[in-house]
């Protein structure tokens, strides 16, 4: 059975969708202080935040959007160690 994504947008924004309500609270917890500590120390990271700030996105857009990419990384890091 396949689900439809849920509307996740508050009357502010729109087009947001959630796919799962479900998930790993511990996993998620895990990928916002990488996040956290990446924000503070990798200036890769520090770079993509300034440069999408310039681009008028929210803090919060950030962090959803840096969160796929460091949940990307420990996805592969996971499934392929040592490559």
């Amino acid at each position: 059975m396949r689900r439809r994504p849920l509307p996740a947008s508050s009357g502010k924004t729109s087009g947001r969708h959630r796919l799962n309500r479900g998930g790993d609270r511990r996993a998620n917890n895990a990928l916002w202080r990488i996040l956290l500590v990446r924000t503070g120390t990798d200036q890769r990271t520090r770079d993509y935040v300034t440069r999408r700030t310039t681009q008028a996105m929210s803090k919060p857009e950030i962090m959803r959007c840096l969160k796929r990419y460091v949940a990307r990384e420990v996805y592969a890091a996971l499934t392929h160690p040592g490559t």
